[in-house]
Formats: structure tokens, C-alpha cells, sequence
């Protein structure tokens, strides 16, 4: 059996995944100042690479790197980048190495025209795709899944030039979650979701502009009113004749709730329901489900702010800044040893020791998912004084890889699969430990169960594929550096 190999991860947090930008002038005004500005409020899905692309209806312009967004867009290249509409990119690799040549956006040829393209999310049939495609003709130049997604619509394209089949095409061979906005050369654009919208795409309109981005964030801050979601399996066309919407391979939704819990950031509006009070809610379900004598309420941030509010609203104990992020370390860094996973976390985080010292202490994070970061940040609070220290997770305990653009491949990297809570607790060093019930989040979500993706906890995974892949891994294991949806067989 054939292989992809990614780089080795031997410790795991849930990492962002990527994000994706488009926008269209109809008055045909330069759009690299949006890009930039957009790109930036979605630097936290991705800090792996950054790049964006823009059409003047005869070219395609390209600029791309590793890096951050401002280091890669800067002055310089922006202004390289002419044109009325264009996409942008941030990531962080769940396919591929992550080098130079997975960054997006890619382009490719085909009838003549060129394309250029961005996505967010995953494919979960990657390797079994990857291997049909190149074994009728189809050659990658990289490890990323974004390509495939890109030649197997031109091809489509290639037999029948019409975007809206050409996307239905493409969505029949590929099996996963993600978002997808892709430009032309002579001045099209044009914007997808997976047809169980597990992946976010929401838009908006100004009286010049339409705009397309993973999070309703990149709208505000270029001014462009919010006017909805991408609904599954939608595909939207823009160009010089307006603006036309068709679903071509529309499902029931299976929304990811990670969105909610940890990736999105607090400001923004996924699916007509805000970030910010979702975490609000699962605070104070948290608060009513898992009560605890204490003193004051601690969030791990920045994620579990709005929950820490809301569970010190629904208990009445105080909330402070008990622990304060170093602005300037971007991500956690990926670690061989729990002594350096440990200065990990004392250079992102320091503790208030006044606010904790002496104190009974209910600290609030997102999700625990090795075990190997909370250990370290519970030694911290103790380190600074706290008396005791109550760790309450926002999410369910998380005993399912992800296929759809987290990065969580095995069930060997999931700690809620090896121990009980009681041993997790013990794992971690806290007093007392309490996890979101599942009828808690959906509650908080306001959606229905069955409208939600809840593989990664409940392992009902949405896609044909993502079931396949969990039965496998539970079969056969995982293997060292090779995610599983890499694989060919």
C-alpha cells in the first residue's frame, strides 16, 4: 500500500486548518488591499503559509510563501497583484509536507483558461483519488489536497465547459469536507461547499463587491455586510453578467462543531449563530452540569474566554485573567519530549499569581486532546499557588480521528481512547475533572443533532469514506507519520 508522508507529530493540540478568501469587483477596482486585510483576520486558521491570486480578465497574478500574512503579502508583492477579483489563502498543512510547494493559492490550465485556486478543509479519499486520477493521466506536482480538488475539476471542465456541472463532477469523486473559491484568467470566479457543508463558507455583498471567506470576520473588516452562508453543495458563479447560485450535489447539513468550540474566532457568525454565544452557552451548561465549590473562574485562552463568562454568569464565582498569552508565539510548538512540551507552554503562558495564588480554581479550556498540553498547564496554576484546581472542558471528550480538516489523524493520538476520566484527571494533576455532555453542546449550538458533524466524539462520522477510514484505523491501527486518509489503498 502506497503512502504520503507527512512530517512525524509526535504531540497533538487542535491545530487551525486554513482559510479561505474571494472577492469580486463589478466596477472592476483593485482587489489586493481586500485580500491582504481580509487574509489578515483569518491568520489564525493557518500560520504555516499565506498567498493570494488576482485577474484583470486576461491574467492571473501570484504571490505566495511561507509564512505569515504580512510577511509573505507584503508591500512589495501586494502590489504585484492587479486586478478586480481575486482569492486568498492561509494554512496550516493536513495534507502534505507544508513546504513551498503545498502553499496556496495553485494554478492550472485548462481549455485555455487559467485557474487559480483556495480552499479549507480535507479530502478524506486523498490517496485513493490521487491514485485513480494519475492512473488516467493526471500529474500533482504536490502532496496537497487542494490540487486534487483543482484538476479534478478541470477535467470535468475539460469534457464540458459549464462550472456548475464541472463542480458536480468533481464533488462525486472526492469525499470529504471543504470550502473552495477559484478564479479564472479572462475574469470569472467561482465559489463551492461540500455538499454536507462541513466546512464554512459565508458571503457578502456591497454595492461594488462580493465576497466569499471562511469566516464572516474577513468581511467586517473590509466593510462588507454578511449576507448569508454558502448552503450544501452549492456552487456560486461570478462574472461581467452578474452573479448566478445553483446546488448541484446538495445533502443535509453535518456543520462541524469545532467551529464553534475552538477554531472560529469569538467575532464571528457561522451558519446564523454567533461564536461568541455559542461559548457563552457551553459555559453555562458547563457551570449547571458540573458545579463546583471555588473561588474564581480562569480561562485557557484565548478560545475559552467567552465560556469562562458564561460559566462564572450561570455560577456566580468571578471570572479573571488568571493566565496571560504571549502575543508573540503564533502556535504551540510541536514537541519531542514532555519536558520541552512544558517550556512549550511556559513561553505562550504565564500565570496572574495574585488572581490564583491561595485560591480554589475552576480553569476552563476547550478540548483535551493528548493529555499533554493541559498537564502542563495545570502545573503551572499550581506552581503559582493555587489551592486546588478544577478543570472543566467546554467539549466532549474527543475518542475519533478527524477526516475533515482537523488534524487527528489516529485514535493512538486521542488520550479520552486509552484512559477514563478518573485517569485523566490523575493524568493531567487536577483536583477535579468535568467534561461537556453531548446534549449540552447541541443544546448550545441550537442546531439539531443530526445537522451537526460530531465524528470526532461521537465517531458517527457524516461521509461515506470518513466511516471507512474509522472502521480501518480501528482494525489495522495508525502508522508513524503517514496520516491515514494519505494512503492510496
Amino acid at each position: 500500500m502506497g503512502t504520503v508522508k507527512s512530517p512525524p507529530t509526535s504531540s497533538y493540540s487542535l491545530r487551525e486548518y486554513c482559510g479561505a478568501f474571494g472577492i469580486y469587483s463589478f466596477s472592476e477596482k483593485p482587489v489586493a488591499q481586500d485580500l491582504f486585510m481580509g487574509l489578515m483576520n483569518l491568520q489564525h486558521r493557518g500560520q504555516d503559509s499565506a498567498g493570494a491570486a488576482t485577474s484583470d480578465g486576461k491574467n492571473i497574478c501570484l504571490a505566495k510563501g511561507l509564512g505569515l500574512v504580512a510577511d509573505v503579502l507584503n508591500e512589495k508583492s501586494v502590489a504585484t497583484l492587479s486586478g478586480h477579483l481575486g482569492v486568498a489563502h492561509v494554512r496550516y498543512p493536513t495534507i502534505g509536507a507544508g513546504g513551498a510547494e503545498d502553499a496556496q493559492p495553485m494554478v492550472a490550465k485548462a481549455n485555455g483558461k487559467q485557474f487559480a485556486i483556495v480552499h479549507n478543509g480535507n479530502i478524506a479519499n486523498y490517496g485513493r483519488a490521487r491514485k485513480a486520477m494519475e492512473k488516467g493521466g493526471a500529474r500533482f506536482c504536490s502532496g496537497c489536497d487542494v490540487e486534487l480538488l483543482l484538476l479534478a475539476f478541470i477535467e470535468a471542465y475539460n469534457n464540458k465547459p459549464d462550472y456548475f456541472e464541472a463542480a458536480a463532477e468533481m464533488m462525486k469523486k472526492v469525499d470529504g469536507g471543504y470550502s473552495v473559491v477559484l478564479i479564472t484568467d479572462d475574469g470569472d470566479l467561482i465559489a463551492l461547499r461540500d455538499p454536507q457543508a462541513i466546512r464554512p463558507l459565508c458571503w457578502g455583498r456591497t454595492d461594488d463587491a462580493i465576497v466569499f471567506a471562511s469566516e464572516s470576520v474577513a468581511l467586517d473588516i473590509i466593510n462588507c455586510p454578511l449576507s448569508g452562508d454558502l448552503l450544501p453543495g452549492e456552487v456560486v458563479v461570478v462574472n461581467k453578467d452578474g452573479v448566478k447560485r445553483k446546488v448541484v450535489a446538495g445533502k443535509a447539513a453535518r456543520h462541524c462543531m469545532f467551529e464553534y468550540v475552538y477554531f472560529s474566532r469569538p467575532d464571528s457568525k457561522i451558519d446564523g449563530k454567533w461564536v461568541y454565544e455559542v461559548r457563552s452557552k457551553l459555559g453555562e451548561y458547563l457551570a449547571k452540569a458540573s458545579p463546583v465549590a471555588a473561588d474564581v473562574v480562569v480561562a485557557v485562552p484565548d478560545t475559552a474566554r467567552s465560556a469562562a463568562e458564561g460559566y462564572s454568569r450561570a455560577s456566580g464565582i468571578p471570572v479573571a485573567e488568571g493566565l496571560i498569552k504571549n502575543r508573540y508565539i503564533a502556535r504551540t510548538f510541536i514537541m519531542p519530549s514532555q519536558k520541552k512540551r512544558e517550556q512549550a507552554v511556559r513561553l505562550k503562558l504565564n500565570a496572574v499569581r495574585h488572581i490564583v495564588e491561595g485560591k480554589r480554581v475552576i480553569l476552563i479550556d476547550d478540548s483535551i486532546v493528548r493529555g499533554t498540553t493541559s498537564g502542563p498547564i495545570v502545573k503551572l496554576v499550581r506552581a503559582a499557588g493555587a489551592k486546588e484546581i478544577h478543570l472543566r472542558i467546554t467539549c466532549p471528550p474527543i475518542i475519533g480521528p478527524c477526516f475533515y480538516g482537523i488534524d487527528l489523524p489516529n485514535y493512538d493520538n486521542l488520550i479520552a481512547v486509552k484512559k477514563t476520566v478518573e485517569e485523566i484527571r490523575k493524568a493531567v494533576g487536577a483536583d477535579t475533572l468535568a467534561y461537556q455532555t453531548t446534549e449540552d453542546l447541541v443544546r448550545a449550538l441550537g442546531m439539531k443533532k443530526s445537522e451537526l458533524c460530531l465524528g470526532c466524539i461521537s465517531e458517527d462520522y457524516p461521509t461515506e469514506f470518513g466511516q471507512e477510514i474509522s472502521r480501518r484505523l480501528k482494525q489495522e491501527g495508525g502508522k508513524e507519520g503517514v496520516r491515514s486518509w494519505e494512503e492510496e489503498g
